[in-house]
């Protein structure tokens, strides 16, 4: 396993600076149990007016090897040479609708918070787990029937941690590379809109 908490210039909390989003899998099953903590925590996500408008399809290969071949089929061809060893897929989609019928604007930032608490409690339990959005929505939604109402928003994969170097090289070089984000001064305004020099 391969250890890359973020270095961060201002002190957040470990368990957030410790999360990324490793592509070094073990071939060894999850328990499904580990697999309903991930949906716990992703349950008690924010939403607006608490529509919770997020819905999980979960693919686990040790529980239907078949299903879990067919959504597998459906990440685009470089995802799958690294996810061959991954255990549980996990299609994140968004009701797009409201209880009414009328759209629900928020759907998709909402169904992105129950997946970034999916994530963290992955990351709390030890597992590794990587959100991809290289993957044939239009395939997925065939594949298994999913209504209109529902958009397919990513897919992550779930496994324990593998090692680095059986990786392809230039994803090994990848996988130890240091991380990186736009400071806060390029991300976060303060009283009002002012844009970067180099975006004016």
């Amino acid at each position: 396993m391969t250890h890359r908490p973020a270095q961060t210039d201002i002190d957040i909390h470990p368990l957030i600076a410790a999360r990324w989003s490793p592509r070094a899998y073990a071939e060894r099953p999850v328990a499904h149990e580990q697999v309903l903590a991930l949906l716990e925590a992703a349950r008690w996500a924010p939403s607006a007016f608490n529509a919770q408008p997020w819905r999980f399809v979960v693919f686990e290969k040790g529980q239907d090897p078949d299903a879990f071949a067919r959504a597998f089929a459906t990440l685009i061809p470089f995802n799958q040479t690294w996810n061959a060893p991954a255990q549980v897929l996990i299609v994140v989609l968004a009701d797009t609708l409201t209880s009414k019928g009328t759209v629900n604007p928020s759907a998709s930032y909402d169904a992105g918070a129950a997946a970034m608490a999916l994530l963290l409690q992955a990351q709390a339990q030890g597992l590794a787990a990587h959100p991809m959005s290289g993957f044939d929505a239009s395939a997925f939604r065939q594949a298994f029937v999913i209504p209109e109402r529902y958009a397919a928003l990513s897919v992550i994969s779930v496994a324990h941690h593998g090692d680095a170097q059986a990786l392809p090289a230039a994803l090994a070089e990848r996988e130890a590379a240091p991380r990186a984000r736009l400071p806060l001064d390029e991300i976060a305004r303060f009283g009002g809109w002012q844009a970067p020099v180099r975006e004016q």
